[in-house]
């Protein structure tokens, strides 16, 4: 187990923005230095020193009353009060869909986040091999060196729901949702396969794992894969009201039992299976939990890191916090966690509903930052930012500087803005904003470069806004372009150009109709230009907005490949062929797939240039 240490050290840098586009965007200062005389003192008067900190638990009773003094709290004469009551942070700035930050294609062949921080997908491929999940239930190994794929060999993943896949050298990492409520959980657990294909006929399970936590997401450095998992609340044995309804009596029987948990009942658990059977333990110890100073709800979070040869071996920290909202750089980790209303779910005309017990939505959302170094997620910093952040793509860190996208609340105005956050010790401390980008209107997209983030927000129109973060003390939105519809996935291409996949709209009303392609020219960046469009058929949808992940973009061909959807009831699933040239964008609509089947098709490219297109029912290379 790792034990929870308090670092202050600085925010490392992230890697530089991909070729592709720097020439395009590389514009202004580097930013401030270690003398710049412009950099700010952080007195408490020109800048919010943020206090949000984290200690690490005292003791195993100490964690318990805190756990407790929550879990009274949250409790109902019906029992817990975990259906969540949507309030507006939830909803005022969430996008349609996953928007993509520096999305580039990992060696593994999925369009990611962050370069060098590989995600879990369907398809993996190293350029010899292929591993894919079939039908839910099924690995399956390729082997794509010839001139055909060739099947090889197949493992059963049992009932492991929606598995997905990370490709480390010889070995395959499978994570995926266990079916029905963990044991002493009211929510599904983990399920974690380490597969060794160093024999690609015969895989075989090296170790198997199962979490009483449910996954947020999963991420690979190296030869080292992380887990975050979130633990739900335990599942007490409460009483009910009974028929006469009597909920004074059972409220306070409810709240004695929370009072008569143990730590065992809160800590996650981890099961491991092996020749001898399966052995439960706790996932790690009281130690190893820092607790918030600041409320964000009730919840634990950890993060779990083994090294793919070793995967016996784990490094674990958790934090007491519900957040489900991480993201992952090359050297760093970031929770994010907003505090929020809470109560029964009305359902039934005729069923009592109890008053909430409340935490109250104060409009804020908490910010937790680690240091990775090896398979150890330490403790770094916090901080606070008032309005809400909708997703891990809403988050970016450059030379030392957390980077946000924040929508509005009741802390704020009507309105989105772009946060910059710097390390101070162990807070992280706003030293810039952006204010009243998208009046009145979400954002859709949020994509980020060196010195350089792109937003579009909607409401009737797209605009896209340039805002220029050189200097990370003194933001400024540079330009401005309005256009029918709106892009909820960006990509970079060559020169200065960029390619939007979203919905094209009624410039009026706002009512989207078909999926659209844009081609955005930002070589000057106080005038971005919509320099082409492709329209596609009314019904049909550019997936690569709800998932980043069916879109690849081929540099040496000058080519994007990303799937379209048409139809609600009998989906045909699509790869359109976007060509770039002097002229614009040409397209050309290849029918791939149906059903269901739509969402799991990938265009995964290759080392050597050739790309594989992945189906439900075949797995072939795609003719260019």
């Amino acid at each position: 187990m790792h034990q929870l240490a308090r670092s202050g050290l600085a925010v490392a840098a992230v890697g530089a923005l991909g070729a592709a586009f720097a020439a395009g965007v590389s514009f202004g200062s580097a930013g401030p230095t270690a003398s710049d005389d412009r950099r700010p003192p952080v007195d408490g008067s020109e800048l919010r020193l943020v206090n949000a900190d984290l200690r690490p638990a005292a003791s195993c009773d100490d964690l318990l009353r805190w756990y407790v003094d929550h879990g009274v709290e949250r409790v109902t004469p019906y029992g817990w009060d975990y259906l969540r009551v949507y309030t507006m942070a939830d909803t005022a700035g969430s996008p349609e869909g996953p928007q993509p930050a520096e999305a580039t294609s990992s060696d593994t062949g999925t369009n990611v986040q962050e370069a060098g921080v590989d995600e879990p997908d369907v398809v993996k491929s190293d350029g010899t091999l292929m591993v894919r999940v079939v039908d839910d239930s099924t690995l399956v190994v390729y082997d794509v060196s010839g001139s055909q794929p060739t099947r090889l060999g197949s493992l059963p993943l049992g009932t492991m729901l929606s598995p997905e896949l990370l490709l480390v050298g010889d070995r395959v990492v499978v994570v995926g949702q266990e079916p029905g409520a963990a044991k002493g959980r009211i929510a599904p657990g983990t399920r974690v396969l380490v597969v060794d294909v160093a024999d690609p006929n015969a895989p075989s399970v090296v170790r198997e794992s199962a979490y009483d936590s449910g996954l947020v997401t999963a991420r690979q450095h190296g030869d080292v894969v992380r887990l975050v998992v979130s633990t739900g609340l335990p599942d007490l044995d409460f009483v009910q009201p009974g028929f006469f309804g009597r909920e004074g009596t059972a409220l306070e029987k409810n709240q004695d039992i929370v009072r008569a948990s143990s730590i065992d009942d809160w800590l996650p658990h981890v099961t491991t299976v092996g020749p001898d059977g399966a052995a439960r333990e706790q996932l790690l110890g009281c130690d190893d939990v820092a607790i918030p100073a600041s409320d964000a709800g009730l919840g634990t979070v950890a993060v779990v890191g083994f090294d793919v040869h070793d995967p016996a071996t784990t490094d674990t920290t958790a934090v007491t916090t519900p957040s489900e909202t991480v993201y992952v750089s090359d050297e760093h980790l970031y929770l994010a966690s907003s505090a929020y209303r809470s109560g029964w779910q009305v359902c039934c005309w005729d069923v009592p509903q109890p008053e909430p017990q409340v935490v109250a939505d104060d409009g804020t959302t908490y910010l937790y930052g680690f240091d990775l170094a090896g398979t150890e997620t330490t403790y770094s910093a916090s901080g606070q930012v008032d309005g809400s952040i909708a997703d891990r793509w809403s988050m970016d860190e450059h030379d030392g500087v957390l980077r946000i996208a924040v929508g509005p609340t009741m802390r704020t105005g009507g309105f989105s803005s772009i946060v910059t956050l710097s390390q101070e010790g162990s807070h992280l401390v706003e030293v810039g904003r952006v204010d009243r980008l998208g009046v009145g209107e979400e954002i859709k997209s949020v994509r980020w470069f060196d010195d350089l983030a792109v937003v579009v927000t909607f409401r009737q129109t797209d605009p896209f806004y340039a805002i220029d973060l050189s200097d990370p003390f003194d933001p400024e939105l540079l330009g401005e372009l309005k256009v029918p519809g709106f892009s909820s996935y960006l990509h970079p291409i060559d020169g200065d150009l960029m390619i939007g996949m979203g919905s094209a709209a009624d410039p009026t009303t706002g009512v989207t109709s078909g999926a659209k392609a844009s081609l955005y020219d930002v070589s000057d960046l106080t005038a971005p230009r919509e320099v082409d469009t492709v329209s596609y058929p009314a019904g049909s949808t550019a997936l690569a907005g709800l998932d980043p992940r069916q879109f690849t973009w081929l540099p040496d061909h000058r080519t994007a490949l990303t799937v379209i959807s048409q139809g609600f009831e009998g989906i045909t699933g699509y790869v359109s062929v976007l060509r770039v040239g002097d002229e614009g964008v040409t397209n050309e609509l290849v029918e791939v797939d149906y059903g269901v089947e739509v969402a799991d098709v990938r265009i995964v490219p290759l080392p050597d240039g050739r790309v594989v297109l992945v189906t439900g029912d075949a797995v072939a290379f795609f003719d260019l």
